[in-house]
């Protein structure tokens, strides 16, 4: 009955006790996957209490006492790049997951999201503490010559199989040089692969500048976990920007309100509000509630929602009366190998997206998470959120 949509499936709850209403849930959703050729995704995906503690020892967590369920929501459909994708929620926010159920499927009855990858580098910023300003300068203008460049990149992927270097860029403050070093990282986040590679180029331009004397690993320029405009300007991770028309009918019968009243709210909110904060990427309205969600049902590490929720919403009325809405997103930092992509029920969120494990083509798969985690922000922090107040 819930496939045939005699019955919704967030009304299950109210039919049958919420045990049965999870494992009903399950079969229709494995249903549905099955014709994404996703069909097994849920079977590593827990709904009774079990947690294996292997896994997590030496990986993931120290002096281990337990864990901590958290409620997933499946959302979706949504039509993204031409492809019907789901993906799964994690948190204890009610409302969260239903609010960006309808966002997707606005989404989807418009244009569908149309999502492109920028940029896609993870950076690390080692500090280096010189004898003096002119040796930091000096260090600087060494690293801008090209065949230098050169130098440093052939250093830096000898650690790596898979990590290409893109830059250097170097920042001086008197004594102090800050090494911003760019790398793709293929299917991983990337922060272990840049770690290392940054230790060989330091240990290459110690060569050339006997008298650097390395303070810190990451020098706080890179920069991880914490706001900064460097990440909001120069980007971090994945550089994403998503967008999508949503026909005026669809604004007014599944959003319950209409185009003009829609963007005036994210002018003077989300634009003009955040501006008026002094905010640096927070021109949204919600974002980091729909990427924390992401994160942390598909194993990535929340701590690094501050900079990916970096984010400006724009919304116009085009010229037939519809919605244009986009999401930039310059510093998604996101993997699908490594870290806490393997626990089983993480792995079995990127499954369910169909981004599990390394890509055919590297990169493929973390750069497919990057797309859904933008659409995903679009969808549940920038449609449906303005609703109740622009009615």
């Amino acid at each position: 009955m819930v496939l045939s949509n005699k019955i919704k499936d967030h009304q299950l709850e109210k039919l049958l006790d919420p045990y049965r209403a999870v494992i009903v849930r399950r079969a229709t959703f494995d249903q549905k996957l099955s014709t994404l050729n996703q069909g097994d995704a849920l079977n590593d995906l827990p709904y009774e209490h079990d947690l294996e503690y292997s896994r997590v020892f030496g990986a993931n967590c120290e002096t281990v006492i337990g864990y901590v369920p958290l409620p997933v929501g499946m959302v979706g459909p949504l039509t993204l790049n031409g492809q019907t994708v789901y993906f799964p929620m994690a948190t204890t926010e009610g409302c969260l997951v239903a609010s960006t159920n309808r966002g997707c499927k606005a989404i989807s009855q418009g244009s569908g999201a149309s999502s492109t990858i920028t940029r896609d580098g993870i950076t690390r910023a080692p500090c280096i503490r010189m004898k003096s300003a002119k040796e930091a300068a000096e260090l600087k203008i060494w690293c801008e010559i090209p065949q230098n460049f050169l130098t440093l990149k052939a250093a830096f992927e000898s650690t790596t199989s898979f990590g290409k270097l893109q830059s250097a860029q170097v920042t001086v403050a008197g004594k102090n040089a800050y090494v911003r070093l760019c790398c793709f990282s293929g299917d991983a986040m990337g922060m272990n692969m840049v770690s290392k590679g940054s230790l060989a180029v330091i240990d290459l331009l110690k060569e050339k500048f006997p008298t650097l004397d390395l303070l810190a690993l990451s020098g706080n320029m890179c920069t991880d976990k914490k706001a900064a405009a460097i990440n909001w300007i120069e980007g971090r991770g994945k550089s994403v920007v998503v967008e999508s028309i949503i026909p005026k009918d669809v604004v007014h019968a599944t959003l319950k309100t209409d185009v003009k009243k829609i963007v005036t709210v994210n002018i003077n909110k989300n634009l003009i509000g955040s501006a008026m904060a002094g905010s640096i990427g927070g021109f949204n309205a919600h974002a980091s509630n729909i990427v924390s969600a992401v994160f942390l049902a598909t194993g990535q590490d929340p701590a690094q929602n501050v900079e990916s929720s970096n984010c400006i919403t724009l919304m116009e009325e085009t010229e037939e009366g519809d919605l244009w809405v986009s999401c930039t997103m310059p510093s998604i930092e996101v993997g699908t190998v490594g870290g806490g992509t393997g626990l089983p029920a993480q792995s079995a969120g990127l499954k369910i997206i169909g981004c599990k494990g390394g890509g055919e083509q590297p990169g493929a798969n973390a750069k497919k998470l990057a797309h859904v985690v933008a659409s995903a922000v679009m969808a549940g922090g920038h449609i449906f959120f303005f609703a109740p107040s622009a009615k």
